[in-house]
């Protein structure tokens, strides 16, 4: 990793952690539920998706303040999505970021409501805290953008399709789909609205779509790869958890190397549609290389 994507990841992540538990705090909710809420919120991880907006206005040369509350939206979307992943009915996880998972602390009941009032206020971080400088129709087009992103269509529907995959064969291209939903649509929700925010051109907002794909299924078979051979205390759950769930994964149908392999062919088609974009490329080359290379 280079020192100047070191800096912005550092920087980015720093801003979008200062950020997401002020929001929380403001609630004029209950404080057990808040406590919950901050508890997953804060328990650390990457930010890789909040960091893709900014990366994105970044790059576009535009002004970056927008797409803080529109990251801090993904962050809580995907934060609810591990807090209800790690509960006894799905995929039963003790630890999540090295810390007991959300159940573990405040029982099943709270954290499935956690989880739900992350995913609910998400969507008033566009509506409402989005400056009023951003238009109301382009404000509704990041909304339903994040909905088809994290809903049936997306995130959700990849989980059913996951769960009703464990303990049976799937082909390569059902694994695919599951993944494709469950993990790129959320990320690629990321890279779409930061170009949306930038005023990005129609055309290139599709190429950045198909770009999204392959990092998000890029994503994924690291995470795969990193369930066989990465470090628990980097990683901040048990290995092997994958395989001992039944679940399906880029190594048990390619083998670890041609993982590896499929890897480098999304990253690399990644890289091609990043070359004919009118932005500054290096900062999203490099992107491309860290998630491809991580070791958490």
């Amino acid at each position: 990793m280079t020192n100047r994507l070191d800096e912005f990841l550092n920087t980015r992540k720093a801003l979008i952690e200062q950020r997401l538990p002020l929001y929380i705090q403001k609630l004029q909710a209950p404080s057990t539920l808040k406590q919950s809420m901050l508890y997953s919120l804060e328990a650390g991880g990457k930010r890789l998706r909040p960091i893709l907006v900014l990366a994105l206005l970044h790059a576009y040369g535009k002004k970056e303040e927008d797409g803080i509350p529109v990251g801090c939206a993904v962050e809580m979307i995907h934060t609810y999505s591990l807090i209800h992943d790690d509960l006894p009915c799905m995929d039963d996880d003790d630890l999540r970021r090295g810390k007991p998972t959300n159940h573990k602390i405040y029982g099943e009941a709270t954290a499935v409501l956690a989880g739900d009032a992350l995913l609910t206020e998400s969507f008033k971080m566009i509506t409402t805290h989005v400056s009023a400088e951003v238009p109301a129709e382009k404000r509704l087009r990041l909304v339903n953008e994040l909905i088809s992103a994290a809903g049936a269509e997306g995130m959700v529907g990849g989980q059913i399709l996951d769960m009703e995959a464990e303990s049976k064969p799937v082909s390569l291209q059902e694994l695919q789909s599951i993944h494709e939903g469950k993990t790129a649509k959320l990320l690629s929700f990321s890279v779409i609205a930061g170009a949306i925010l930038a005023d990005a051109p129609e055309e290139e907002i599709e190429k950045l779509r198909e770009f999204s794909h392959h990092i998000g299924i890029g994503f994924q078979i690291r995470d795969d790869i990193l369930d066989l051979e990465g470090s628990e205390d980097k990683i901040g759950k048990r290995i092997g958890s994958d395989t001992s769930n039944g679940k399906s994964t880029y190594p048990s149908l390619l083998s670890l190397e041609g993982a590896k392999q499929k890897l480098d062919e999304h990253i690399k088609k990644a890289k091609q549609l990043i070359s004919e974009l009118s932005l500054e490329q290096d900062l999203l080359y490099e992107l491309c290389d860290m998630i491809a290379d991580r070791d958490h």
